[in-house]
């Protein structure tokens, strides 16, 4: 009797929510913004340079700047513009029930939108989201570049149970001389300016992957690798970024 009463205890007591909850790891907090931006924008180069701000004093904070391509058609051809740029900010509007796309746009963890160039509501938000612990880890380890790719390998510390890697080479800044378009005769810097992104459906918590490096990156130019961590209502969980 004594023996089944112990037992009993026993398989309680590891029933109980809060030994569930224990299990859980905690890990700081990690703030990924995705600009939306053009060369072709007349307001896009402060949204531009708030996000370089922001981020390149906090290590905390990776920045993303992904080039849409529906500008392309008002005089300026942009040379990072990506159609695959534009169908991420799509499926963006999507999850957030809204009718338009727009630039610039910040989408801060994959949560909420704004104006990019709003200097009060980026530092309202990211007051706010720096408070908030990641529930997963992400390393990118063992980097090798090669002419034409990155080949690396990843771990992923937390659950990863309907969750994605998405891993990203961006260039760390570019001028350009812009010479038609809303923008002509500027001279604009772009920075953390996404030029390949892959995606990959988590099925381990450790593995190895290769990214191409498109044509668009010339030789002069500063790489950086970023590997985030979303789930499939496109919410991002944590991030990591590396110089190379």
């Amino acid at each position: 009797m004594q023996n089944t009463l112990l037992s009993l205890f026993m398989m309680l007591f590891f029933l109980q929510p809060s030994n569930i909850e224990n299990e859980i790891e905690n890990f700081n907090p990690v703030v990924v913004l995705e600009l939306f931006t053009s060369q072709g924008c007349s307001s896009c180069p402060s949204a531009d340079a708030l996000l370089k701000k922001v981020s390149e004093n906090d290590k905390n904070i990776i920045a993303l700047s992904y080039h849409v391509d529906y500008w392309n058609y008002i005089g300026w051809k942009d040379p990072f513009a990506k159609a695959e740029f534009t169908k991420k900010q799509r499926a963006y509007s999507a999850k957030f029930y809204s009718n338009t796309i727009y630039t610039p746009q910040t989408v801060i963890n994959g949560k909420e939108h704004f104006v990019g160039s709003k200097v009060s509501v980026m530092n309202e938000k990211l007051k706010q989201y720096k408070k908030i612990d990641s529930k997963n880890k992400i390393e990118l380890l063992d980097l090798k570049k090669e002419a034409n790719s990155i080949s690396l390998n990843y771990k992923v510390r937390g659950d990863i149970t309907n969750k994605s890697l998405r891993l990203v080479v961006a260039i760390k800044e570019r001028i350009t001389e812009v010479k038609r378009g809303e923008n002509s005769n500027k001279t604009l810097t772009n920075t953390n300016v996404v030029v390949q992104e892959q995606l990959i459906t988590l099925e381990k918590n450790n593995g190895s992957l290769k990214i191409e490096i498109p044509n668009v990156v010339l030789n002069k130019d500063e790489l950086s690798i970023i590997g985030i961590i979303q789930n499939n209502e496109l919410d991002i969980l944590t991030g990591v970024k590396l110089e190379l």
